[in-house]
């Protein structure tokens, strides 16, 4: 096993130990956060805009943004590390697709995907990991398909970790990860910033990137 495939498993482990009170934990609903629809809803009118062809949300966790993506008129499923996770998925919204899965090994033929939805699940990983999530989302999509990242913005600072309520996590200067997409084969679309809510300890950034053909 190697040493980010042992980070994977000690994400999961800590992932399915805190399952139940991860999922009851209170944070702000998409409904109480126009800016963060918005985004949400420019990925999806992105996907439809190009055929609308299946999309998957990578680290779905127990499944709110991948159902909240369904409303918005995708055929879309969730992948996560995490079995429990993926259990409360199912349970919750027994309608939609959910399976165990690592986001730098998805069981997915290349160039098929519209669309794949990071939503903070790249968070837990080291700087020098994030270059094969990047790859493997680059190889899954089909060419034009869409890239939507959520992270903690580091607020002009380096790359930094923090102490997550789960397991260690980092905050990413926007620049820095737009890069790191664009290594990738990936372009920028647009970007978004928002100031922290009540209850949230730092910015949020949220980046919408095209594959290149």
């Amino acid at each position: 096993m190697t040493e980010l495939s042992s980070l994977h498993r000690a994400t999961a482990d800590a992932y399915d130990a805190v399952s139940a009170l991860y999922s009851a934990l209170p944070r702000p609903d998409l409904e109480s956060l126009p800016l963060d629809r918005a985004v949400l809803a420019a990925f999806a009118e992105t996907v439809r805009g190009d055929g609308g062809a299946a999309v998957v949300e990578v680290g779905c966790g127990p499944g709110r943004v991948t159902a909240h993506l369904r409303d918005l008129g995708l055929d879309v499923s969730g992948v996560d590390l995490s079995p429990v996770m993926i259990g409360l998925a199912r349970e919750t919204y027994p309608d939609l697709r959910f399976e165990v899965g690592s986001m730098d090994a998805l069981d997915l033929p290349d160039g098929r995907l519209g669309g794949v939805v990071s939503w903070y699940s790249v968070i837990h990983t080291p700087p020098e990991g994030l270059p094969g999530y990047f790859a493997e989302f680059r190889r899954v999509l089909a060419p034009g398909g869409a890239l939507l990242l959520a992270f903690f913005e580091s607020e002009g600072d380096p790359v930094t970790a923090f102490d997550h309520k789960v397991a260690t996590a980092y905050r990413w200067p926007v620049d820095d990860l737009a890069a790191l997409a664009a290594d990738a084969g990936f372009t920028e679309i647009g970007r978004m910033l928002r100031e922290p809510g009540e209850g949230e300890r730092f910015r949020r950034g949220r980046l919408l990137m095209r594959a290149t053909h």
